[in-house]
Parts: structure tokens; sequence; C-alpha cells
């Protein structure tokens, strides 16, 4: 049924092809009434205004159904369709019963080029209007009983046929549309992931170059252990980068507390950090998801806050909404950045964290900046701190 394109207008000549010979097929029935202008017996005046008027209702049908589309007017279908009606009422009272099949191609039109809920409506009526024809015309009610069914199934078919055809042509779209949403996701986790890995790496790169070059003329062989450090660094940050593409990039919060460790001291700032953070009873996901946030929060502190000093908590907490594992990254410094303009990298760390359920809360305080993210566990154990700083 998608081949011939039934609710729909073809596009290229194939589906023009394919829906012609379809509504060609059909026309066969059209056998009584051009049997009756052949062997009717009527005057050559009656069979050439016969003749004419059933090739005018013919390709007024065909037209109709040939070209009726997602876009139609319901209007010009409804005028459309009255005209059928009225024709076939004509043919019928001027020529007899024969003519009484017209009326299922206007009940088989109805339903292929009327909205649903309207075309029942017309199949009803154009029913009733072919009902009273055959009462008035002589030996019509002979007719009724064999067509009042096709007339009904034929359109009641039609309609169904159509919104099959409009259900599946949605559908389609709708997968293209959640393929492209699920693209545009993996993109948007891509580059957050790029973002918090080279960041982090990068600025841990740029402090180490930074001390290496301080230390060369007086201590080379401490000057040599930043660059071996350096060494190590980027190539950490090339398997990052392949695991983060690859999707198999979960980062833990043990590994991330050890590289806030190293960046914090070439910074020079202070590292309160805890010592054995308990996570076994996290979700790994939850666990993932503040790994992230942790290294988001310390790169900024490096790259941007001035800070002498950064305390870092990870605590479990029960609330209303059940158990939550917080991270929390405080800093004294002056210049952390703007809580009412996150850059990328807290945006970024928001959506990632809104998408496992949790939140992220910035703030400034007296002596500095302070970034609060949680993420829920989903276990039940009762709030406990978990980790403290040093």
């Amino acid at each position: 049924m998608s081949g011939i394109g039934i609710g729909q207008r073809p596009t290229n000549r194939k589906t023009r092809l394919m829906k012609s010979l379809w509504i060609g097929v059909w026309l066969v029935y059209l056998g009584a009434p051009v049997s009756d202008l052949l062997h009717g017996g009527h005057s050559k005046g009656v069979q050439v205004l016969g003749w004419l008027g059933l090739v005018a209702f013919v390709a007024y049908y065909a037209s109709l159904v040939f070209r009726t589309g997602r876009g139609e007017t319901t209007r010009l279908v409804v005028a459309s369709l009255a005209l059928l009606a009225a024709q076939s009422t004509v043919l019928a009272l001027s020529l007899g019963r024969e003519w009484l099949v017209l009326f299922v191609y206007v009940s088989t039109s109805s339903g292929a080029a009327l909205p649903l809920r309207m075309s029942r409506w017309a199949i009803a009526a154009n029913a009733a209007l072919m009902t009273g024809v055959a009462l008035v015309v002589p030996g019509g009610h002979s007719y009724l009983a064999g067509l009042i069914v096709p007339a009904l199934l034929g359109g009641a078919a039609m309609a169904g046929v159509r919104q099959l055809v409009r259900t599946t042509i949605e559908l389609r779209e709708a997968r293209a549309t959640v393929a492209q949403l699920a693209a545009n996701e993996e993109r948007l986790r891509l580059a957050r992931d790029l973002h918090d890995l080279l960041g982090h790496s990068l600025s841990l790169i740029t402090l180490k170059s930074e001390l290496a070059g301080r230390m060369l003329p007086a201590h080379p062989e401490k000057a040599a252990q930043q660059v071996a450090d350096i060494e190590q660094v980027s190539r950490q940050a090339l398997v990052d980068v392949r695991e983060a593409v690859s999707g198999y990039r979960r980062p833990r919060l043990a590994g991330e507390l050890a590289g806030a460790q190293v960046a914090l001291t070439a910074a020079g700032i202070t590292a309160g950090l805890p010592e054995d953070p308990v996570t076994a009873d996290v979700d790994e996901d939850a666990e993932a998801t503040l790994a992230w946030a942790l290294r988001e929060a310390v790169t900024n502190v490096v790259r941007h806050s001035g800070a002498r000093r950064c305390t870092v908590e990870v605590l479990s907490r029960q609330t209303l909404d059940g158990p939550v594992l917080e991270l929390s990254v405080a800093d004294d410094g002056p210049g952390a950045g703007s809580v009412g303009t996150p850059g990328n990298g807290l945006t970024g760390l928001a959506e990632r964290l809104e998408k496992a359920g949790g939140s992220l809360e910035t703030s400034r305080t007296k002596r500095g900046f302070r970034l609060v993210a949680r993420v829920p566990t989903g276990t039940a154990s009762a709030a406990a701190d978990v980790g403290s700083a040093s």
C-alpha cells in the first residue's frame, strides 16, 4: 500500500504509474453503466449524453483520488465530492438503476480523500442519498441490497487504509526525528566529555610546563621530573579521549581525587581532599557523574580562581527525595567566575547532572566560590559522612 501511496500525492513517475493502475483496476465495476449505454435501448441523443456524463464522472473521480494528499484543502475535497454525488444522482435518475453503482465510487473517494472524522459522515450521507435515489428509480430497490454494503465497506476500507498510510508516514518522520535527536545527544555527550577531559589535562600540562621552565636553570633534575609528568598526563589524555569517543569513558571518584591532588599541588593550591570516600554501594553512573563534576570544578579552580586553598568533600545524605551522594568543592579565591553567567563547562555539567537525576548549585561565599553537585544513590543507607577535608 505504501508503494501505491493512498492518501498521498504521487511524487515521481513510478508512483504516478502505480496509482493510475490501481485506480484503473476498480473502474471495471462500471461495466453495468457501460452495458446500459450499449444495450439499454436508449436513443442516440441519450447515449451521447450518457457517455459524456460517464466520462466526466470518471475523470473527476480519478482526478480527485489521484491528486488527493496530506495537504489537500478540505473545502475543495468536499465540493468535489458533492459534485460527484450530484452527477451520480442525475445519471441514476435519468438513465436507470444500473447507474446506482456510481454512488459506490463516491463512498470510496470520500474514504480516500477526506480526513477520517469527516469521511464517516460523508460515507453515511452518501449511502442515505443512494438509498433515496434507489427507492425512486424503477427497480432500484432490487439493486440496493447489492450496493449498500459495498458502498459502506468500500468507503470505510479506504478511510482505514488512508489512515494507516498517514500513520506510517508519521512513524517514519518520528523515527527520523528520534535518530536526529540521538545524534545530537551523542554530539553533546562527546562535546561535554572532550571539554572536561582536555580542559583538565591541558591545564595540568600548562602548569607543569611553567614549573619545569622555572626549575630548569637551578634544578634540572626536578625539571626533568616535571617533563616526565607532562608526558604521563599527555599519554593518559590520549587514552581518555579515545575512550570518550568510543563511549566507554566512565571515571571513578578515587581516580579523579588523585588527579585533583596533582593538579592543585602543581598550581600551588593547598588541597583538602577526602582520604577514603566510601562509594561501594553507589551506582556506577552516579559515581561517574560526580567524578566528572569534580574534574570540572577542580579545573575551574586551577584556571580561574586564584585561590590558595581548595576543599573537597564527598558526603552521603538522606533527603526527602531519598539518599543522595553530594560533592562539594570550595575555594578561597576571588576570581571563580560569575554565578549568573556559567561557562560551557558548568552548563555541560548541569546537563550531565540533570540527565542523571541530580542537581548542581554554585554560589559565592565570603571566602570565595562553592560548587555543590548531588546525584541520587538509590541506596537505603542512612545519612553518613563518608568523606571530609583533611
